[in-house]
């Protein structure tokens, strides 16, 4: 049955499309192609704890942050000062997903 988690404090980056939260659980982040405003699918995955081989300059793109931190209950601030809005957040057996849509004023 499917249930509302709380969400990260914060999503670092650790590697190739890898975020950590403040618990050490690693997300697997894919950018989405709406047609519209940017959104990333964050997936919690299990990631291997020596895979830390890339340094956060050479990961990040010009549209993705090193981080995002959660500010006002439903809203990430990221390390590029942008807001993302929580489109979707759900946890179901031992899959946890969320949906983060870049605000257009951002």
């Amino acid at each position: 049955m499917a249930e509302l988690p709380s969400h990260p404090i914060y999503l670092s980056i650790r590697g190739p499309s890898i975020y950590e939260d403040e618990n050490q659980r690693t997300w697997l982040h894919l950018v989405m192609d709406t047609g519209g405003d940017l959104q990333v699918q964050l997936r919690q995955v299990d990631y291997p704890s020596g895979h830390n081989g890339i340094t956060t300059s050479q990961l990040t793109s010009s549209s993705m942050p090193s981080m995002w931190t959660l500010h006002l209950g439903n809203l990430y601030v990221d390390s590029m000062g942008r807001f993302w809005r929580i489109v979707h957040h759900i946890k179901e057996d031992d899959m946890e997903e969320m949906i983060l849509e870049l605000m257009d004023d951002s």
